[in-house]
């Protein structure tokens, strides 16, 4: 039993379709990850090792973690540029191999840093569903002036494609920033419009928003709810996006 939880708002999810949190790890150590999954890892149900950090670390280690987070009900994988690089190398068919051996059962297919035929990519995701993955998409661009010139039509085409072919989810790109880039402007605040046209065509059980910063995530909590899906999110802020859905913050309190 928690302190205090007389006081404790219910926040109750459905069938993990919805109330996502992904959460982003950029290197930690065993006992640091246990340590805050300990406290907070009931409110984590993915853990992205970021950009390529686990090619840096010892297999083993990886391997531990992978554990670790499992034993805690959440599911790891690793972000979507080591995917990339995979595919610039061609060694897609190794890739989905070493992430079986792992034991990685989420995997992560984007095109934010290089160009992939988008037929081919839709190809992959289907592959990787088919090989029994749970599969996450990304759409949107790394770099703001090619995330800029995609139009929002176009952007929206591109999510509902991907779940057609299979995406389990589809990240909205934002960033470990959240300024510039997708559906947040320059100071990094939510274009509530394009945000409006995407809710209009797409499920919002189906997007998961990246939105690393604070005004971000009380944006999206205020406007779709507690059980909005959320990435990005720091390993630090685990428990403060957590007040925030809850409506224990100032940003919140009596508007949930």
């Amino acid at each position: 039993m928690n302190s205090f939880d007389f006081l404790l708002p219910n926040r109750i999810s459905g069938d993990g379709e919805d109330g996502i949190t992904m959460v982003l790890d950029k290197g930690l150590g065993l006992l640091s990850l246990i340590d805050i999954m300990e406290i907070s890892g009931e409110y984590v149900d993915f853990l992205k090792f970021g950009w390529g950090t686990i090619i840096l670390h010892d297999r083993d280690i990886v391997k531990e973690k992978i554990e670790i987070a499992n034993s805690f009900d959440i599911s790891p994988y690793p972000g979507g540029s080591l995917f990339e690089i995979a595919y610039l190398n061609n060694k897609i068919p190794e890739y989905f191999d070493e992430f079986d051996k792992l034991g990685f059962e989420t995997l992560e297919i984007s095109d934010g840093s290089i160009a992939i035929e988008h037929e081919i990519k839709l190809d992959l995701i289907n592959e990787a569903k088919e090989k029994g993955f749970y599969v996450l998409s990304e759409v949107g661009k790394k770099d703001q002036k090619d995330d800029c010139s995609l139009e929002l039509e176009n952007r929206i085409d591109l999510i509902q494609s991907e779940l057609n072919s299979g995406s389990d989810k589809v990240i909205v790109e934002g960033r470990e920033s959240g300024k510039g880039i997708g559906v947040f402007d320059k100071d990094g605040n939510a274009k509530n419009d394009e945000i409006d046209l995407i809710l209009k065509n797409i499920n919002k059980n189906d997007l998961i928003w990246e939105a690393p910063n604070k005004n971000q995530q009380v944006y999206f909590v205020l406007k779709l709810g507690s059980n909005v899906n959320l990435g990005n999110i720091s390993i630090n802020d685990i428990t403060s996006l957590e007040t925030i859905r809850r409506g224990l913050r100032g940003d919140t309190i009596g508007k949930i």
